[in-house]
């Protein structure tokens, strides 16, 4: 049986796809924080895309406009096996992969995450447990969910492009909740360097150690939101 959260999540899914197939972009970005704008800006037609925290394809997407109107193709990122499946029915162009992102010397196969829906997050990624708890309890609170805990597959981004045989990235959106500087710790950029990366830093520590640890390649080009930073490769 429906619960009320997730008839109104069907009704606006079903809305989206009718008002797509008459030619709408309406219900279509679904971007949040005001990003959309930036991204639109400076990606035109016929990228590829990489998108870490992908959840269900759709839910605050940076990438789904481009696939569905720009003719983007892509890989998809999502560690929490529900929303993963969700993900693959929903994004049926692009390669979809479950795992959660680690850094190079992280030596296990599996990582520990806490769900919270578009808050989900890797167990450590904050220095304080309480804020990680408070996190995803109130995403909980918010959306009716109870939250739990999951150990999920740990890879490295250069693992997963390597096996897609991936080429030319035009664009890199990285939102992983507090952990993206571990992911970026496991992409070869020597290997594989995105022209534009888009990454979530929620605090000013955060932005400070990602763009120190990036400033060999990629140049910060534009402040997205006040917690979202694009760059460029230089």
């Amino acid at each position: 049986m429906l619960n009320s959260q997730n008839l109104k999540n069907s009704t606006t899914k079903y809305r989206r796809y009718l008002f797509e197939f008459l030619g709408s972009k309406r219900y279509s970005r679904p971007y949040r924080r005001g990003v959309g704008s930036i991204i639109e800006k400076y990606l035109s037609e016929n990228g590829f895309f990489i998108e870490a925290g992908a959840n269900n394809g759709f839910s605050e997407s940076n990438t789904y406009y481009l696939e569905r109107f720009r003719n983007w193709k892509g890989i998809l990122i999502e560690p929490i096996p529900h929303l993963y499946q969700e993900c693959v029915k929903e994004r049926q162009k692009s390669q979809v992969f479950n795992c959660a992102l680690v850094s190079q010397d992280f030596s296990d196969s599996e990582i520990e995450m806490m769900y919270g829906h578009t808050m989900s997050l890797v167990k450590g990624a904050f220095d304080d447990e309480n804020i990680e708890s408070e996190r995803v309890a109130f995403a909980g609170r918010k959306l009716g969910f109870t939250p739990y805990t999951i150990k999920v597959p740990a890879r490295t981004l250069t693992s997963i492009l390597d096996e897609a045989n991936v080429g030319k990235i035009d664009f890199f959106s990285l939102d992983v909740e507090g952990f993206e500087l571990n992911a970026l710790q496991g992409l070869d950029f020597e290997k594989y360097r995105p022209e534009f990366m888009l990454v979530e830093c929620l605090n000013e520590q955060s932005f400070q150690e990602i763009e120190a640890y990036i400033a060999d390649y990629y140049d910060l080009f534009e402040k997205a939101s006040q917690v979202d930073y694009l760059f460029k490769i230089k």
